[in-house]
């Protein structure tokens, strides 16, 4: 084994532009969410002005904020696991999970009640309390043309769930052949560390699991049948891991950032494109499908490198605002669905047009989603419930989150 380990060097500076990475990715799901009330894609509400609109846009992030999210949640878990091995997956655990299992039964409940409102045929008029105890006893009779919900669920908090997941995957892995770990994590790191081998290899890996695996598995966010995602999203997390305290690795972020921001900027291009050519019972052609599934791929990495790229060149530093929004993000992400979902549908007898609601929406999610968590961090038992730590006199938030 290497006398200087990736895994166990101890001498690594803080990468704090990768907390501004993930503080930004996490806004833009605010957005996206936002967005997806007023696109004519599934979602729990939708806009009587629903239209395709701003689909376009909302291609711009989703190929690839999901996976920039566990690549830095990778990283955050190389940190942690090199600052407190100890009882390491037992923190983790509470931290991920005491806040998934409090979403499933008191945050995420809102958002099935009001898809039940909206989308049962006659609706639903017992209200919410009643609705509230049949989701607690999994009732499984809120259908509609046979498509039933599953309740209770943890619908946006699918991500805590796979995060949780991996992370056992990867201690695992260290229990099982530490040694071994160590050795492929410097093999990646050295490969990645030089060359165009950070922007190649990860990016084939996505093309090839996207041509071979889209059509067979289909999104579910439900774990156990879910192997499209887990293909995108475990690997994006074990490399994160794999390369986070090689200084090499993010040098070549930085060096790349030009040519993969045109990459990523030409594949956007094609694929809404496609999509505006292709939609609706327009079926393109086999090797059309699946060169865009290449492109797809493509774009899903290299404006993951780009981003990471542009921060890493930038190298933004430490600052009470950094500390405060590392702190902040995860809140606001357990909580930012639900009050946009109940606004959203709250909001719908005004009929206030798109351009009006939406900026409406996305303020308000924020401001709401902000005092939560300004209530929260303030009361000591319930700051687990959201994904917080213990408090401290002078806590200083830690570089690439200390939560997700």
């Amino acid at each position: 084994m290497a006398a200087s380990s990736t895994l166990e060097h101890a001498a690594v500076s803080r990468r704090y532009f990768l907390d501004w990475v993930r503080i930004g990715a996490f806004a833009l799901l605010v957005l996206y969410h936002v967005g997806m009330y007023y696109v004519t894609w599934d979602w729990h509400v939708k806009s009587p002005f629903a239209s395709p609109a701003l689909e376009p846009f909302m291609l711009m992030t989703s190929p690839w904020r999901l996976s920039l999210l566990f690549f830095i949640s990778g990283v955050a878990t190389a940190f942690l696991l090199g600052k407190t091995p100890q009882g390491f997956l037992r923190k983790r655990s509470w931290r991920l999970l005491v806040p998934l299992i409090f979403g499933m039964l008191v945050i995420v409940p809102p958002q099935s009640y009001y898809e039940v409102v909206e989308r049962l045929p006659g609706g639903y008029h017992d209200g919410y309390l009643a609705f509230w105890a049949r989701y607690l006893q999994n009732d499984p009779n809120f259908c509609r043309d046979g498509d039933c919900l599953d309740v209770p669920t943890w619908n946006h908090l699918w991500f805590v769930a796979y995060l949780w997941v991996y992370t056992v995957v990867l201690c695992l892995l260290k229990w099982i052949a530490p040694d071994g770990l160590s050795r492929l994590c410097d093999r990646i790191a050295s490969v990645f560390g030089r060359g165009v081998g950070l922007l190649l290899w990860p990016a084939l890996f996505l093309i090839v699991a996207r041509i071979t695996m889209i059509d067979r598995f289909e999104s579910t966010h439900a774990l156990v049948d879910d192997w499209y995602n887990h293909a995108q999203y475990l690997p994006q997390f074990l490399l994160g891991f794999a390369v986070a305290k090689s200084q090499p690795v993010w040098d070549r972020f930085a060096a790349l950032r030009w040519q993969s921001a045109a990459l990523a900027v030409l594949g956007y291009v094609a694929i809404v494109v496609y999509f505006s050519t292709y939609s609706g019972d327009v079926t393109p052609p086999d090797a059309l499908r699946t060169t865009m599934r290449a492109v797809w791929g493509t774009f899903q990495w290299t404006a993951i490198v780009a981003i990471i790229g542009f921060a890493a060149h930038w190298s933004p530093g430490d600052s009470r605002a950094r500390r405060y929004l590392t702190e902040a993000v995860f809140p606001v992400y357990i909580l930012h669905q639900t009050i946009i979902v109940v606004l959203a549908h709250n909001l719908q007898p005004l009929a206030l047009r798109p351009a009006v609601e939406g900026p409406l929406l996305v303020v308000a999610t924020f401001a709401l989603a902000f005092a939560g968590f300004e209530l929260v961090r303030r009361i000591g038992w319930m700051r687990p419930l959201l994904g917080l730590g213990p408090r401290e006199p002078r806590r200083e938030a830690n570089a690439v989150a200390e939560t997700a």
